[in-house]
């Protein structure tokens, strides 16, 4: 056993140069671990409190030192002398302590900060990379280590850009590489591919918060075109397939969808997808309506729902209570996974289990936001998620990612599994 002996945070710069949290626990046996929590740009209203301290006078109210405060006063007191090992436990008292229903009090940004370093530490003191260690502390099975298939954001709209497209992400997905190696380079030569095309047709090649391109493009079919040439050029036509993330919270108004300025019911819109996903193949489609629209998912998962994985990020947020309302309704079939909605590892651990013992698929995501912090790789593997977003292959916060599942599939040598196309032709098995 290894208690906890001190916590520390800081406030610290994320990748759009806004302030989050950074908290570094450090056990009785000496070891220590740090954590960084990302943060959203496009965030859903059910999601859990990122405490922000509004001063106008400091990072244009973005800053976060009350967080930080939190986590050096009523947390440290509160975990200090608790066993590391025990995730739950610890997890349990930080959110007991903070009292409210989304974490708004002591913020979900300084109790996830906690969360992820004492899980970082814990690893260090039995020495077990972060993957394994979490398999362990959380009772899960080890008979089978799944890489997790990466879908590269190559094209931004929405929020993430000003390009023009009310779709916010255009993602390419290596289905049918034999590894996560050879996934990786397919995503980064689509990529450089996509670069020099984007630049012949005299397009902008400068990224946007997730490393994607955001050209200013006509219509979402010629951006998609563009990406479908661009995939068979770098000659993976029939191994690299199209997702897309459309954030249509973003774009729903007044009970309507606008589209290319022309609104839509959810019905009308489904076509649109419908029309989409057989033209150019979609593996997935994230977001596709909007956050409280259930029966607009429900009817849209019965429409496409056999031919490609319908993904509720804001839908979900990671949230156990909003996960079985979808799995009731059969509002989804798949499920983002985001960290900081849910504010706690434990809780995040507990959404991606009820999700895979229901036959969903499950995404391990980043944010717009993010740090040079890989954790979510080591958490794609130790849950044997299926599938990550974490950006283009382009930017080192995005990198550090890639690169660490990279060094994560290296170590596991031949137990490593490629989930490729799995992932997206049918549900996730239970594990």
């Amino acid at each position: 056993m290894a208690k906890i002996q001190s916590v520390r945070a800081l406030e610290v710069l994320d990748s759009r140069g806004l302030p989050t949290v950074s908290a570094e626990v450090t056990l009785a046996d000496g070891s220590h671990g740090g954590a960084a929590v990302p943060s959203g740009a496009s965030t859903g209203a059910h999601e859990a409190v990122e405490l922000r301290d509004g001063d106008k006078k400091r990072y244009l109210g973005k800053g976060v030192l009350q967080a930080v405060g939190h986590v050096e006063g009523e947390l440290a007191r509160a975990v200090l002398g608790l066993d590391a090992a025990d995730l739950p436990a610890l997890d349990a008292k930080m959110i007991a302590l903070d009292g409210t229903p989304n974490k708004g009090r002591l913020g979900a940004n300084a109790i996830l900060a906690v969360s992820l370093a004492a899980a970082r530490a814990q690893a260090v003191s039995v020495k077990l990379p972060l993957y394994a260690f979490l398999r362990k502390a959380y009772g899960l099975p080890e008979d089978r280590w799944l890489l997790p298939t990466p879908m590269f954001n190559v094209i931004n709209g929405g929020k993430h850009a000003d390009s023009g497209l009310d779709v916010q992400e255009f993602m390419v997905v290596p289905t049918e590489t034999p590894s996560f190696a050879e996934a990786l380079r397919a995503g980064a030569e689509v990529y450089q591919v996509l670069k020099k095309a984007l630049a012949a047709l005299q397009m902008t090649v400068a990224v946007g918060d997730e490393g994607g391109f955001a050209p200013k493009l006509a219509t979402h079919a010629e951006a998609l075109d563009v990406l479908a040439k661009a995939i068979a050029d770098a000659g993976y036509a029939g191994k690299v397939r199209l997702a897309l993330d459309a954030a249509a919270s973003e774009f729903y108004h007044d009970g309507s969808y606008v589209l290319e300025k022309k609104p839509r019911s959810a019905a009308e819109l489904g076509e649109v997808y419908a029309a989409w996903s057989a033209k150019y193949g979609f593996v997935s489609l994230e977001d596709p309506l909007a956050e409280d629209d259930w029966s607009g998912w429900s009817a849209l998962t019965a429409k496409l729902g056999e031919r490609l994985r319908i993904i509720g990020d804001d839908l979900f947020v990671t949230n156990p209570q909003r996960l079985k309302r979808g799995i009731s309704e059969k509002s989804a079939n798949a499920i983002l996974i985001k960290l900081n909605q849910i504010g706690s590892l434990t809780e995040t651990v507990a959404c991606v289990r009820d999700a895979q013992k229901a036959g969903f698929s499950t995404v391990i995501s980043h944010r717009s936001g993010e740090t040079e912090d890989p954790f979510i790789a080591d958490l794609a593997v130790a849950l044997n998620a299926g599938a990550i977003k974490t950006g283009a292959p382009c930017r080192s916060e995005r990198l550090a990612k890639y690169n660490r599942l990279r060094q994560i599939e290296s170590a596991l040598g031949a137990k490593a599994e490629y989930a490729g196309g799995a992932a997206f032709r049918a549900a996730a098995a239970a594990r």
